[in-house]
């Protein structure tokens, strides 16, 4: 029999053995990233966040182990669920804290369930549901999980989805040229003159990765992103010896694009790289240069995706923009476990209406692809 411990901190158990359950491809499951936000000051009780990871055991092996978080708020979670805990204040009932099964900050689809087998995935699963009602918490809610893991989900588990815009090298481009020839004119003139609207203002972009990026590098990049966050008046959860560690420990996954004017720079944008998928994070600037967001944050990013033989570029949540510059609708994933037997009921009608109404609206979305039809033969 399989044996469930809580982990309130990812040291407790080593690289080796969390990452023996999952196969490197996604770097935000990675134990160096998620024990890295804890060491580095990211997760913090103010916010909302207590490392709660739970892992199940045969005997000293790790089986199967859920990088999860006790929630005292809706901070830092991209699955929106303020209305839910609106209407357990409004009957008088608790809605925190709550279980979070998600990588902190992080809307990227990903591993959640990480075991050897999937049986093992499947005691997961139900080890989550029963510590939810053991220790009297409201929910357990599984963020961002892949698609093949939606079937060891069991009815109980109400289901969601949202929409995020992705591009993908499904039709074999070859460079950025390849990839123009694709958009019909009306799109791939409007992408040309906000790339020449970023030149012309003298601005020049570059690209680091890993141990080819410097501390001044680092340094400019998290000045970026806490300006960002302080604008919108966000707390800035990345620390700079969180940038240091991911550059040390992570140096593969670590692209860093930077906007200069002469030798200054005025911009920069944080991803992360892993298997096949350049995932965008993070940007800001000290500048406001039109066009430069979409320069750093996407056309830099196909261009290295281009370059380095990578078929898809996960650049964040939300944006409908997005789509104008080729990058099109994708269906993510959540699952919610409601131990208010009541509220579970009424949050299932709840829930699928609201996938009804995103289908919906993602079927609007295909209809508006910037990509011209086989009968659009129109010139550069």
């Amino acid at each position: 029999m399989a044996t469930a411990r809580i982990l309130r901190s990812l040291s407790e158990v080593t690289a080796r053995q969390w990452d023996a359950l999952h196969d490197g491809r996604n770097p935000f499951v990675a134990h160096t990233f998620l024990e890295g936000l804890e060491r580095h000051g990211c997760l913090r009780a103010q916010w909302g966040w207590s490392p709660h990871h739970l892992t199940l055991w045969d005997g000293e092996d790790l089986i199967a182990a859920a990088p999860a978080y006790r929630k005292e708020k809706s901070h830092g979670e991209f699955v929106f669920d303020h209305a839910w805990a609106h209407a357990y204040e409004r009957n008088g009932l608790d809605y925190f804290p709550k279980w979070l099964c998600a990588a902190p900050y992080s809307p990227v689809t990903g591993p959640r369930l990480l075991a050897r087998t999937p049986e093992a995935r499947r005691l997961l699963i139900a080890a989550l549901a029963e510590l939810c009602t053991r220790d009297a918490l409201s929910s357990v809610h599984v963020n961002f999980h892949e698609e093949r893991e939606d079937g060891a989900f069991d009815d109980a588990w109400l289901s969601r989805i949202d929409v995020q815009y992705h591009w993908r090298n499904d039709r074999g481009w070859r460079d950025f040229d390849d990839y123009l020839a694709a958009f019909d004119h009306k799109h791939r003139k409007n992408i040309r003159q906000e790339r020449a609207k970023v030149a012309r203002a003298g601005v020049t972009l570059h690209i680091a990765q890993g141990e080819h990026i410097d501390d001044e590098d680092l340094a400019a990049m998290h000045g970026f992103y806490r300006h960002t966050f302080a604008e919108y008046g966000n707390h800035p959860a990345l620390t700079l010896s969180f940038l240091h560690h991911l550059r040390e420990t992570m140096p593969q996954a670590l692209v860093i694009v930077l906007a200069r004017r002469g030798d200054r720079p005025i911009a920069g944008a944080l991803c992360l790289r892993g298997g096949d998928t350049l995932y965008g994070r993070y940007w800001g600037a000290h500048e406001n240069v039109p066009g430069l967001h979409f320069e750093a944050c996407y056309y830099q990013g196909i261009d290295y995706c281009l370059r380095n033989g990578l078929a898809r570029f996960e650049p964040g949540a939300q944006g409908e923009h997005k789509l104008a510059r080729g990058f099109l609708p994708t269906v993510v994933r959540s699952r919610h476990w409601i131990a208010h037997d009541g509220f579970r009921e009424a949050l299932r009608d709840w829930c699928a209406q609201e996938s009804e109404a995103i289908r919906r609206y993602a079927a609007t979305l295909d209809a508006h692809s910037p990509f011209k039809a086989s009968r659009d033969t129109d010139g550069a």
